[in-house]
């Protein structure tokens, strides 16, 4: 059995998506514990910081997509993830973002979910794909109107609470 886990490397003008490193659980650990984490069920402590980290690996391997570690070109530093996520309860894949501190109000989530995006509609061929916001996450509500999503109703995931559906645009109207 091939049980080789592989996480294709994507590049943005200015981002490298590419598999988790262990040098990049200082950040990741930082932005967990931080208030910012709440938009994605947060804080966390290092433990759990470390076992959801592991789950950006290991989604990879279940589900053949996952998450990307960013990685800034300029500085080399990780500055957020951003890739498809589909846990189990999830009503179907989402791409989902986080940006780390640094990082924020740059453009990085959105630049990275584009190219996720794409990554969806060309390697896996799929012709729709939502994100799922907290509707507390204003922020994250905010980009996904930015990628042209469109409000598509709720869901209540029974940890994590309750979600706001957008869709975004189909690989059709994207090519029209």
């Amino acid at each position: 059995m091939d049980t080789e886990i592989r996480i294709p490397t994507l590049e943005t003008d200015r981002l490298i998506l590419r598999a988790p490193r262990m040098e990049d659980f200082e950040a990741y650990a930082e932005f967990s514990a931080s208030d910012r984490s709440k938009g994605v069920g947060g804080p966390y402590n290092r433990a759990q910081a470390f076992a959801r980290m592991g789950e950006l690996i290991g989604h990879w391997h279940l589900r053949g997509y996952g998450r990307w570690m960013l990685e800034c070109k300029e500085t080399g530093a990780p500055v957020g993830t951003v890739g498809i996520f589909h846990p189990e309860g999830w009503p179907e894949p989402e791409i989902g973002w986080t940006v780390f501190a640094a990082a924020e109000g740059k453009g990085i989530a959105y630049e990275a979910a584009l190219r996720t995006r794409q990554f969806a509609y060309d390697v896996l061929g799929w012709s729709t794909i939502i994100s799922a916001c907290m509707p507390h996450n204003t922020r994250s509500i905010a980009l996904a109107k930015r990628l042209g999503c469109s409000a598509d109703g709720t869901f209540e995931h029974e940890v994590v609470g309750p979600h706001l559906i957008w869709r975004h645009p189909s690989a059709q109207e994207l090519s029209a």
